[in-house]
C-alpha cells in the first residue's frame, strides 16, 4: 500500500517558530502531475546510499546502525533549539516509540542541530529515541528535503521541510508524510497508522 500525505492544516496549537504572522492555508494534497518541490524521495525509491549522520553523543551513524528489523521511521524536523513546533512534535513522539519498536522499526529524528543541542534537549525532555544531527545539512540535501524559502542569510538556512519517511530495511521508502507549512505535524497516532497500513 502506498501512503503519501502532503498537508498544510494546522494540528498543533503552540507558539510559532518565527515572529512573522502567517495565514495557514487549507489542506493541500499532492497530485501525480504536480510534485511538490523539495519533497524528498518518492514512495518506492531508495534513500541516499551514503546515509551518514551523528547521534546526540557525536558518534557517526549509518542507516544500518539505526534501523530496526523492519526499518526506520525517520522524522525530519527543523530544530530542537528554536522551533517550538518541532519541540512539541519531538516530545509527542515519546508516546509512540514503544509502538513503533513493537512493529520492528526504530523511531528517530533528524535536524541540522549540533549533537550537543540534541543531547541537551533529549536529557531535558527525557527522550530515549535517537536524535540525529545533520550539521551542514548534507543529508537533508541528499534527501532533497531542504526548505527552499530560507536563503543563506537566514538562521534557518538548511532546515528541512517537516517530513516523516517510513523506510524499509532495504532502504526503500515505504510511506511518507511531507508538510507544506512548518506549523503542521501529523498526530503521533497517524504515524503508527501509516506503519500499520504497510
Amino acid at each position: 500500500m502506498t501512503i503519501i500525505l502532503v498537508s498544510a492544516a494546522a494540528t498543533l496549537g503552540i507558539a510559532a517558530c518565527t515572529p512573522e504572522a502567517e495565514t495557514v492555508p487549507d489542506t493541500v494534497e499532492q497530485t501525480a502531475g504536480e510534485p511538490l518541490e523539495h519533497s524528498g524521495p518518492a514512495v518506492g525509491e531508495t534513500i541516499p546510499a551514503e546515509f551518514r549522520v551523528r547521534d546526540a553523543s557525536g558518534a557517526e551513524r549509518g542507516f544500518d546502525d539505526i534501523s530496526g528489523e523492519n526499518g526506520l521511521v525517520l522524522v525530519f524536523n527543523r530544530s530542537a533549539d528554536w522551533c517550538s513546533y518541532c519541540q512539541g512534535q519531538m516530545v509527542g513522539l515519546r508516546d509512540i516509540q514503544d509502538a513503533i519498536e513493537q512493529r520492528g522499526f526504530v523511531l528517530a529524528t533528524l535536524s541540522y542541530d549540533a549533537p550537543a543541542i540534541l543531547a541537551d534537549f533529549a536529557e531535558r525532555e527525557d527522550i530515549e529515541y535517537p536524535m540525529l544531527s545533520d550539521e551542514g545539512s548534507a543529508m537533508i540535501d541528499a534527501f532533497d528535503l531542504r526548505d527552499p524559502q530560507y536563503g543563506e542569510e537566514s538562521f534557518a538556512n538548511g532546515v528541512p521541510r517537516p517530513a516523516i519517511l517510513v523506510i524499509g530495511r532495504d532502504g526503500t521508502v515505504r510511506a511518507k508524510m511531507v508538510e507544506t507549512d512548518y506549523r503542521v505535524r501529523p498526530e503521533p497516532a497517524d504515524i503508527v497508522a501509516a506503519v500499520d497500513a504497510l
